[in-house]
C-alpha cells in the first residue's frame, strides 16, 4: 500500500519560518486534513532541513520540461540527480541542463506533477484529499509569514 503525501513548502526554497509560525501552520493543516473518514488520522511532519531538499512527486512524475528550449528532460536524469543528493541535500539548485546545455535552476524546470525544493516543509501523510485550495494556501502563508506552494506525491 502506498502513502499519499501533501507537502507545503515556501516559494523561496531557502526560507525557513520561526518555530511558533510553523506550529500555527501545522495546526491549520491538521484542521484542513484530519485523515481518512472513520479511520486513520493524518500524520503531519514539520521539518527544517539543513540544506536544500527535493520535495518530489515520486512515481507520479510524468515529464520534466525545459523552460529554455522547450524540450523534454528525461526522468532518468532526474532520478540520478535525486539519488546523488538524497543524503546530503543540494548545495545549490544551479545545474547544466542535459537537453540544451543551458545553466538553469532546478526549481525553474516545468515538472508535470509538482516537484520543488525547500529547507522547510510541512508534509501531511494520508490526508484524504489531493490538494489545498488557493484560499487555504493563502491562510498558511499568512501564519507562516511567507508565500507557500503545494507539492503532492504518492
Amino acid at each position: 500500500m502506498s502513502d499519499d503525501v501533501l507537502s507545503v513548502i515556501p516559494t523561496d526554497p531557502h526560507w525557513q519560518p520561526s518555530k511558533a509560525a510553523a506550529d500555527r501552520a501545522a495546526a491549520i493543516v491538521a484542521d484542513l486534513a484530519p485523515g481518512t473518514p472513520g479511520g486513520v488520522d493524518a500524520e503531519i511532519d514539520v521539518t527544517w532541513h539543513d540544506r536544500l531538499t527535493a520535495v518530489d512527486c515520486g512515481q507520479n512524475l510524468e515529464r520534466i520540461g525545459c523552460p529554455h528550449c522547450g524540450m523534454s528532460i528525461g526522468t532518468e536524469w532526474w532520478a540520478d540527480l535525486l539519488e546523488a543528493n538524497c543524503e546530503d541535500g543540494f548545495a545549490t539548485l544551479a545545474v547544466e541542463l542535459p537537453c540544451c546545455g543551458v545553466e538553469s535552476a532546478l526549481d525553474a524546470l516545468d515538472y508535470d506533477w509538482p516537484c520543488g525544493f525547500a529547507r522547510f516543509e510541512i508534509a501531511v501523510w494520508n490526508p484524504d484529499r489531493s490538494w489545498f485550495t488557493n484560499e487555504e494556501l493563502a491562510a498558511l502563508a499568512e501564519v507562516l509569514g511567507h508565500p507557500v506552494r503545494l507539492r503532492a506525491h504518492i
